[in-house]
């Protein structure tokens, strides 16, 4: 991967997250995350349950897997959000890109539907408690994944950590929910005749 190319990629995340982030208001931010917390729900409630234990193709998660990997990473980011509205660096470092439970694929689907459908519901009343007029300087560090093409023409995971103003920070759980719908439809749709 060319320096340059990489370049690219971060300030091209850095703007959408400061012009649809940072910049908008925050009434707009949890609009936009509601809306693809919503979406990604409605998938997962519609997902046959024989279905989301199921591997498509060897290295892909599962949609069980899936739906682990999204609470396990929001549960977390919810912690850091209160931080960052109380105008405090969440402690420690970012929340892993990969995270998952301890056992994924043992849990019980109907039981983790629900605990992701709390979280975001908690998530959501967080961001919608926010006067308009709020400000702080506290930044939370976060493990940023912008899809890339290499020299080759190869398609490349790229991670870094950024430093997130609140709003910045809460616009990539929009970008993480439609991702994960996005790679959710994929898998179920090569598991379904």
């Amino acid at each position: 991967m060319e320096d340059v190319t990489e370049a690219a990629v971060r300030e091209k995340a850095r703007e959408y997250l400061r012009v649809k982030g940072t910049l908008a208001p925050g009434a707009v931010v949890a609009s936009r995350v509601g809306d693809a917390f919503s979406a990604l729900e409605r998938f997962l409630d519609a997902a046959p349950p024989q279905l989301v234990h199921r591997r498509a193709w060897e290295g892909e998660w599962t949609v069980q897997e899936i739906a682990d990997h999204v609470l396990e990473t929001h549960r977390p980011g919810l912690d850091e959000l209160r931080c960052l509205l109380a105008g405090q660096r969440p402690p420690g470092e970012a929340i892993p890109a990969g995270l998952q439970s301890k056992a994924p694929q043992l849990r019980p689907w109907s039981w983790l539907v629900r605990e992701l459908k709390e979280v975001h519901a908690d998530i959501l009343a967080e961001l919608g408690s926010v006067k308009a007029d709020f400000e702080t300087n506290a930044r939370a560090p976060l493990v940023m994944v912008a899809n890339a093409m290499d020299a080759r023409g190869e398609r490349v995971a790229l991670h870094w950590i950024e430093d997130l103003d609140w709003k910045a920070y809460a616009i990539v759980w929009r970008l993480h929910a439609i991702d994960h719908l996005h790679q959710a439809r994929k898998v179920l749709g090569a598991l379904s005749p």
